[in-house]
This record gives C-alpha cells, sequence and structure tokens, in this order.
C-alpha cells in the first residue's frame, strides 16, 4: 500500500474501461475529447505547481505529525465553545458512517426518511428548549444566524415601520465579540445601523425595528430581559436572543418571556470545538414568521397511501429560491451536526441533559466560591456556566497565564485584572482544584479543601418550570444497543454514497475516501477552541497556510481564505471584498451585478443581502449568455457597475466558448468578474479562474474537493481572489487573520469549518498535480459517456458545446415526455427509485429536466446500471404511448413502490407487482426499499407540523383538499 497510488481508488472506471466509454463518446482519445470540451483558448499550458501525491499510508503519516503539532490543552475560554463529550455511539454510526455522511440534501423524501427524522428530531428538541413554535433544521454558526435573525426582523418590520425608514438595531455590548463583528459585516451594506449599548437604559423609538441580546450574557450574566422584551414591543420593535441552548435546560426559556427570534448553536450536544466548526446553528421564531425563515424546514406530512411520511416543508419560501426577492442567501447548512445533536438529546434525553447541565453548572459555581474563599473578586452574581475572575492588589496577571499554560490550560484573560473561566462537560473535581490552586499560588495562599454542596448559583426567578424533551424518541433509546438499533434503523431508509449513484447535476457527489475522513474523529483536531494561543496550533497553522497556498494555485489565483462556511458564504464573502475594492477606490457607488439567467438562486440571493441590486442576463437558446444583452446591459450600467457572476462551465453543463471576451466586457465597463465555482470539478487542472480572467472565485470543498455533503451540511465554501484584491480578504476580532485592509468577519470562527479541512488537504496531497488533472478528466469522460448513451436511447440533450459535448454534468429534456404520454421528470425521478437510484437534479436549471453529473468516482457498472434504468424507463414510457399501460395506473405515475405497497393483500394495479418493484434482475439482488411512497407536498405545507410528535396530536387540525 505504500507505494500504490490514491488516483487509482479514487477514479471509478478501470483503464480497460476507458477504451469502450470512448467508442461510446466517439472521440479517439481523453486528451481529444477534452481538446473538444474545453475551448483552446484558456487551457493550462503547464502542469499545477503542488507536492508530488502521496500514497494512502504515507498521507495517514503525514497528517498524523501534523496532528501532533496541535496541543490539546484543557480550555475554559467559552465565548460559544466548549469541550464537549461526544457518546461513542453518535460517533462510530453517524460521524463515521458513510451512510450518514455521504447522502445529499433531502430534497428526494422517498429516499431521504431517515436523515429527514433525524433533522425533525432536531427541531423538536430546539423548539422543547426554547419554547418557541417553529424551528429550521440548522444554520451554519452562531455569528450568522444572529445575523440571519437580524435580516428576518428586517424583513418582518412593520408597515409603520417602513415608512418610518426605520433602519436600526440595537445589540446589547455584552455579547460575543464574533458576533458584533460579523454582524458589522452584515449590517453596513444593506443600509443598517447597530446601536451597541446596555439594553437596562436603552430607549427604542421609530427607526429601531429589532433588537439583539446575549442569554446568558457573554460575560456569564444570566440577565431578566422580560422588560426589556415588553418595551421593545411596546415600540414595535422585535427581539433576538443568543441563547445558549445547554443553559436553557436550567435557565426559563426565551420564549416564556417574550422572545421573537431565538439562536444560538447545539456545539454543546456533543459536537467537538474543532478549532471552529463545523458545528450546527439553530434559529427557532414564531409560527407566524414562517415565511420569513431561511434555511430548511423540515415538516411532517403523509405519502400517496395515507402514511406518515416527513420532507422539507415550504420549500419556494427558502431564501435561494426567492432569488433577488431573497432576504437571506442560506443553501447548504449543517444536516450531518444536526444530526449528531439531535441524536446527542436523545439518547440523553431530559434527565441525561439536565445532569449534565447541573454538572457544568456545578462547576461554575465550585470555582465562584473557592476565588472569594481565596480574596478574589467574582464579578458575576447570576451564572449558569462562566465567572469573571477580578484579580486582587498584589496578584500578576502573568503568574496566572504562566502557571495555567504550565498546567496546560487556557482561560479568557479579558484585561491586566480580570480572567474569565467558563465550565463545560467534561470538567472534573481533579481540574477545579488545579484552577484553584493556580490563583492560590498566584495570591501566596493555599485551597483549604471543602465538600462541594449541589446547589444553585443563580436567582430562583430565572429556574425553569416548564417541561421539555417528553415525547417518546427522547425516552426510549437509552441504552447503547437500543440507540445503535435505531439510528441503523434510521439509516436503512436512505440513498446514499454507499448505496449507489447519486447523479445529482451541480453536486458533484464524488467519492468521500475513507482515509482522509479518519482525522475527523481525532481530539488533535476536534478538542481545541478557535481563540486558543497560536503556538498551541502549529499543526493547522501549517495545513491551512499550506492548503490556502493549493487552492491559490489551483485557481490561478494570488490569495486565499478558508472563513466561509458555505458556499452561499464564499459568495457573499467574495461580493464584500469586490464592494470594498470598489470603495477603497472611490466608486462605493457601483452596485449593479449582471447575473445570466442560468444561476443557481443562491447567486441573486447574495447579492440582495450583500446591498447590491441584481440585474439578470438572457441566454440564448442553446443555453449559452446573449453576449449582446450582456455587453448591452454592462455598458448602460458602467457607471454602477459592481461585477459579473459567471458560473463556469455554466449550469447548463457547457463550456461557453466566449467567456474570455465576457471578462474583458465587464472590465472594460469598471467591474470585477465573480465566477461561482460550483462546477470547478470540470476545472482543475485544465484551466482555471485566474487564467480565464476572473477576480474572484468561491469553491465549494464539499464538491470538488471531496468533503462529504453529510446531508445537507457541512459546507466549506473558501475564495481565491486575484493580487489586488488580497488586501480585503476577511480578518476577524479573535484571531488575526486576513488583509492589511480586511473586510470584518464573515463566519464565526477565523478559519470557519476548521476540523473539515484535513479531507480536503487529503484529497489534494494524495492526488498532485496528476492525479487532479486525471480525475477532472475522468468527470468529463463519464459526463459525455452518460450523454452519449442518453442520446443513443433518444433522449434529447438539452445543451452541449460547439462539439457536441457536455462539460461534466447534462441536462436532458422530459418535457416532450409530458406532452406525449403525460409523464412528466418528476414521474421519472420517483421511478428511477424503484430501480435503486437517487433521482437527478429536478427542474434546475430548466423546468421539466433532469440534470446528471456522475463524477469521476463511478466505476462504468454503475454508469451501465444507470443508463440500463433509463431504457428501461423509456421501454416504460413507451408502453403508454403504445396503449398497453394505462395512462394513470402505471408503474411511473404510482413511483415510487414500496414494500408496504408489494405484500399488502390486495393489488389493484394493471401492471404486475413483478414489473413494480423489479423492473431488472438486478435490481433484486441489492433491492433498495423506499419506505414511503410518494409524498404529498401540497398536503405537508397546508398542513404545517414540524416536530416529532405523532400525527394523531394533529388529526384534528388537518386541512386536506380531496
Amino acid at each position: 500500500m505504500a507505494s500504490e497510488k490514491f488516483v487509482s481508488r479514487h477514479i471509478g472506471p478501470r483503464n480497460g474501461d476507458i477504451k469502450t466509454m470512448l467508442e461510446t463518446v466517439g472521440a479517439p482519445s481523453l486528451d481529444a475529447l477534452i481538446e473538444e470540451t474545453i475551448p483552446s483558448d484558456i487551457r493550462l499550458e503547464k502542469d499545477l505547481d503542488l507536492p508530488e501525491a502521496l500514497s494512502e499510508y504515507e498521507y495517514f503519516a503525514k497528517i498524523k505529525g501534523i496532528a501532533a503539532k496541535n496541543k490539546l490543552f484543557r480550555t475554559f475560554i467559552g465565548q460559544g465553545y466548549y469541550d464537549t463529550i461526544t457518546p461513542a455511539v453518535i460517533q462510530r454510526n453517524i460521524l463515521e458512517n458513510p451512510g450518514w455522511y455521504t447522502p445529499y440534501t433531502p430534497y428526494q423524501a422517498e429516499v431521504s426518511q431517515g436523515r429527514l427524522e433525524a433533522l425533525l428530531n432536531f427541531q423538536t428538541m430546539v423548539l422543547d428548549l426554547t419554547k418557541m413554535e417553529l424551528a429550521n433544521c440548522s444554520l451554519l454558526d452562531e455569528a450568522t444566524a444572529v445575523g440571519e435573525s437580524m435580516y428576518m426582523m428586517m424583513g418582518l418590520r412593520s408597515r409603520a415601520k417602513k415608512k418610518a425608514g426605520a433602519n436600526k438595531v440595537f445589540v446589547d455590548q455584552n455579547i460575543y465579540t464574533q458576533t458584533l463583528d460579523v454582524l458589522n459585516t452584515r449590517a453596513n451594506p444593506l443600509g443598517i445601523e447597530l446601536i451597541v449599548g446596555d439594553y437596562k437604559s436603552f430607549e427604542f423609538d421609530e427607526a429601531v425595528f429589532g433588537a439583539i441580546v446575549q442569554y446568558p450574557a457573554a460575560n456569564g450574566s444570566i440577565e431578566d430581559y422580560a422588560d426589556f422584551v415588553e418595551r421593545a414591543h411596546a415600540s414595535d420593535a422585535l427581539v433576538s436572543v443568543a441563547a445558549d441552548l445547554m443553559s436553557l435546560v436550567l435557565l426559563t426559556p426565551p420564549g416564556e418571556w417574550g422572545a421573537d427570534i431565538v439562536v444560538g448553536t447545539t456545539q454543546r450536544f456533543g459536537i467537538p470545538m474543532g478549532y471552529g466548526g463545523p458545528h450546527a446553528a439553530y434559529l427557532a421564531c414564531r409560527e407566524a414568521y414562517k415565511r420569513n425563515v431561511p434555511g430548511r424546514i423540515i415538516g411532517v406530512t403523509k405519502d400517496a397511501q395515507g402514511n406518515h411520511a416527513v420532507r422539507m416543508a415550504l420549500q419556494t419560501r427558502e431564501q435561494h429560491i426567492k432569488r433577488e426577492k431573497a432576504t437571506s442567501n442560506i443553501c447548504t447548512a449543517q444536516a450531518l451536526l444536526a444530526t449528531m445533536a439531535g441524536f446527542y438529546g436523545a439518547y440523553h434525553g431530559a434527565e441525561g441533559l439536565t445532569r449534565i447541565a447541573k454538572h457544568i453548572h456545578a462547576g461554575a459555581g465550585e470555582l465562584s466560591e473557592g476565588v472569594k474563599a481565596l480574596g478574589y473578586t467574582q464579578n458575576v452574581e447570576n451564572f449558569f456556566d462562566t465567572i469573571e475572575v477580578v484579580l486582587p492588589e498584589g496578584v500578576a496577571m502573568e503568574d496566572i497565564r504562566n502557571a495555567a499554560l504550565e498546567a496546560e490550560m487556557n482561560f479568557r484573560y479579558i484585561d491586566e485584572k480580570t480572567v474569565g473561566i467558563s465550565s463545560d462537560e467534561k470538567i472534573s473535581k481533579e481540574e477545579i482544584n488545579t484552577i484553584l490552586n493556580i490563583f492560590a499560588k498566584a495570591a501566596g495562599k493555599e485551597v483549604e479543601a471543602k465538600e462541594a454542596e449541589e446547589k444553585v448559583y443563580f436567582d430562583g426567578k430565572f429556574s425553569r418550570t416548564s417541561d421539555f424533551l417528553t415525547l417518546d424518541v427522547f425516552n426510549r433509546y437509552r441504552s447503547e444497543t437500543a440507540m445503535m438499533r435505531y439510528m441503523k434503523n434510521l439509516e436503512k431508509k436512505d440513498i446514499g454514497l454507499n448505496t449507489s449513484m447519486i447523479s445529482l447535476g451541480s453536486c458533484t457527489m464524488k467519492l468521500n475516501s475513507a482515509v482522509s475522513m479518519l482525522p475527523m474523529s481525532w481530539p488533535e483536531f476536534g478538542g481545541i477552541h478557535p481563540f486558543v494561543p497560536m503556538n498551541q496550533v502549529e499543526g493547522y497553522t501549517d495545513m491551512i497556510s499550506e492548503l490556502e497556498k493549493w487552492l491559490s494555485e489551483i485557481t490561478g489565483f494570488a490569495g486565499c481564505t478558508l472563513q466561509p462556511n458555505s458556499g452561499a458564504a464564499g459568495e457573499y464573502t467574495g461580493l464584500m471584498v469586490i464592494r470594498e475594492y470598489h470603495i477603497s477606490r472611490g466608486e462605493g457607488h457601483r452596485n449593479v451585478v449582471l447575473i445570466p439567467s442560468s444561476a443557481h438562486g443562491t447567486n441573486p440571493a447574495s447579492v440582495t443581502v450583500a446591498g447590491m441590486k441584481p440585474v439578470i442576463v438572457k441566454c440564448d437558446e442553446n443555453g449559452n449568455v446573449e453576449f449582446d444583452d450582456l455587453k448591452a446591459k454592462a455598458e448602460k450600467h458602467a457607471e454602477d457597475l459592481c461585477a459579473y457572476m459567471i458560473t463556469y462551465p455554466s449550469t447548463h453543463g457547457v463550456f461557453e466558448t466566449g467567456i474570455k471576451e465576457m471578462m474583458n466586457l465587464i472590465h472594460e465597463n469598471g467591474g470585477q468578474v465573480y465566477m461561482d465555482g460550483a462546477n470547478m470539478n470540470a476545472q482543475v487542472g485544465l484551466t482555471n479562474p485566474g487564467l480565464i480572467g476572473a477576480d474572484v472565485c468561491h469553491l465549494n470543498l464539499h464538491k470538488t474537493f471531496s468533503i462529504p455533503h453529510g446531508g445537507g451540511g457541512p459546507g466549506v465554501g473558501p475564495i481565491g481572489v486575484a493580487e489586488h484584491l488580497v488586501q480585503f480578504l476577511p480578518s476577524h476580532k479573535c484571531v488575526k487573520t486576513g488583509g492589511e485592509n480586511a473586510i470584518t468577519a464573515v463566519a464565526a470562527a477565523p478559519f470557519g469549518s476548521a476540523s473539515v479541512l484535513p479531507i480536503t488537504y487529503g484529497y489534494i496531497a494524495m492526488l498532485g498535480a496528476e492525479g487532479l488533472t486525471e480525475a477532472t478528466k475522468m468527470a468529463i469522460l463519464n459526463a459525455n459517456y452518460l450523454s452519449s448513451s442518453f442520446q443513443k436511447l433518444g433522449f434529447k440533450i438539452l445543451y452541449t458545446g460547439e462539439n457536441g459535448r457536455v462539460g461534466h454534468e447534462m441536462i436532458f429534456d422530459c418535457r416532450e415526455f409530458n406532452k406525449s404520454v403525460g409523464i412528466t421528470d418528476t414521474d421519472i425521478a420517483k421511478r428511477l427509485m424503484d430501480y435503486g437510484f437517487h433521482a437527478p437534479t429536478l427542474s434546475f436549471p430548466v423546468h421539466g429536466t433532469l440534470m446528471v453529473e456522475p463524477t469521476e468516482s463511478e466505476p462504468l457498472e454503475e454508469l451501465d446500471r444507470f443508463i440500463e434504468a433509463l431504457a428501461k424507463i423509456n421501454e416504460e414510457m413507451k408502453e403508454i404511448e403504445d396503449g398497453v399501460a394505462d395512462t394513470v395506473d402505471n408503474v411511473l405515475k404510482n413511483a415510487p413502490h414500496t414494500h408496504k405497497v408489494l405484500t399488502a393483500d390486495e393489488w389493484n394495479h394493471t401492471y404486475t407487482r413483478q414489473k413494480a418493484v423489479y423492473p431488472l434482475k438486478w435490481v433484486a439482488d441489492n433491492k433498495f426499499w423506499p419506505t414511503v411512497g410518494r409524498v404529498d407536498d401540497a398536503f405537508g405545507d397546508r398542513n404545517l407540523m414540524c416536530t416529532c410528535a405523532p400525527l394523531e396530536v394533529y388529526n384534528e387540525e388537518y386541512v386536506d383538499a380531496d
């Protein structure tokens, strides 16, 4: 293994398959196919300058060495990040399990019931703890979730507030530093004025539409905000609360004292700190605000047979689908981490969480009592987990710091006289004694032995009295055996890459190699707080620096930031960097962004939340940007042109030949070019954004660079920039990073979702320049093999390049089937589930079509199975056309078919059971059974149910149009 090349494990087709595939495609060689696909004027003339590829064994040794450079100190810094205990049953069966980390966002509910139920559990847990009415199924991190709540409050302004031009948000000064940093970033381009002050003395006026407070506050203080909320509501303003979810086990939840929106992080629920992420943030609110909620909401519905089912609710409300009307650009969130947090809640239940919360609280309480006995002042009267210790005269902060470092502990050093200490789930009696001895030694005293007493260290008026987590799912799975089987039961309901190919176009569902995933579980990466001293993270620092260098080389840019923690966040960051560049040149008025009509909906949404104006550019009948329209609009808006957003190859799966001409046109009219890197999997090693002429490009590490999709996150969206934009890359208030004239932070942590970066690092290190280029070529070959095969079956490929080639994906048109036999793209998508396949991307970017992207990782055998399935479906449609099959009661209209349908006593269909569920011989050999029939989306939206309460709870409220 030591000398075996990873590329042969990553790429699906074998060398002997390539000749066969090329014959089908009609190309004499792989290089000839690439020449016919990618315009010659944008091809790289030399190989990427990257280190020689490592074998899996060599990489494992290298990443072990990097991890060893990180120092695992016990950290009591707090501020939104706390050490926690991940139950082994969750680590082993969720985090390390490809059945959970390889699926995609659950748009196809029938083959996603497992993770949909897990996310529904997460929402229920959040609602129970916050006592709100509606929750989404995760956001990116706490700071950006607070930013999203600010957008929500702005969108929810009353008519009177809008008329008054209300544009101010009050932010209590006792908020996390990183949150305020992100709020400043988010507020500025939208003309929102932040007023930072003391909530106790703040006076509302008609210009203020919202307020944001931390609970408990950043210094640890539990504040009574009830009167403040009343004053806000009396002034027609809304209140958003950033709440520590674990604290709500013991404290009165915000929903019970009038909060309108509650946000925060679930990191304490078994998710490692990971040097900043990824973690699942949450957002809960009043149900009246459901149309304004960012991200995704999981809801209950029924299937075609009337059985209970779960699906993503109110999808037309999703902000990235609203495009230029959006109030958020959230797309990918943190599904895998939300799933873990939900299982943590289910495994522990109310009694377990209460035990953990009391343990955390007791740790802080014993420290508080102990330091006061040593002559120190403890500033926080009512606290949950965080205290502030004031040093008396004669005690030097340096003595405290040195003694703490010697004991391998980190505290929060607020100023020369004040130390912050936050307790966590792991704190032990021995650690409490060590901490007290540090303070005792500095004061020249000794710790008096004292028996700990169980008590509450905050005023009883703050104590929670309401029940939570009373539903069955939070009370059934206490033993590891029971929890393991529950997890397996859910896992079996979903299609992941460990089941079959997931051919979703524009999603790049490639291999997430086992060796690159292993470090995710290592404490040397997971157990580190994002704000520790830099000399404790030399391994992370080296890896991040090298990865930024590699990504810059791959994109052809001068600099890179890893801070954005999703693709949409990368879009936003790139636009903010461009905005800052224009401001630096005295051209801050430039605010028009041109976007092709084929663009993903996050593009116009990102433009809108960046305070800019999207202008849509037409595409021609071949799917290419209509250059004359682009030219006309660029010249019309020349005085105000900020940028042009272009996906390349296009969302239609084509390398447009006029791309360089477009770049020149935009630059000539004073704009910058933002390249959406969603389709970078067709560029790596063959061309790059820098060579093409772009100024900024975001990358989806969860697509091109092998980080798993996790059922809808985590994602990482770094941006690369040209030399003139490096100085504006984002900074962070707590850790030095970014350019000399940096924009403020775009994420809570300085390096975003740092703990998943080893996956991309390993992907590049093991493939090297040659392997990366080979992977790109094979992605293009696999796509063209499918395209050619589909066309031979009679399917129409909607768009191709000038030489009839597609890039790494293709769109095939289903609209003719609807006209001729009444079969829609949805019918074909659902029927593919009976063959064991996840549906391709449905009706995007063109309505009535399916977009397919096989990636380089799929072997020829799997591609052929997919082709055979579509050939059989084509026959099934022909049977309808010839009158052999009924136009309504047929295998496509009734798909997918469940085992319950198959084994029912009655079978009233005009086709056989065999035809329904075993349409081809090989399907029976490894049958995947959808556990629900076709879900009823309309019913679910009419009856919005977003918790895991049993259906009978809602029965009386059902509204059915049938």
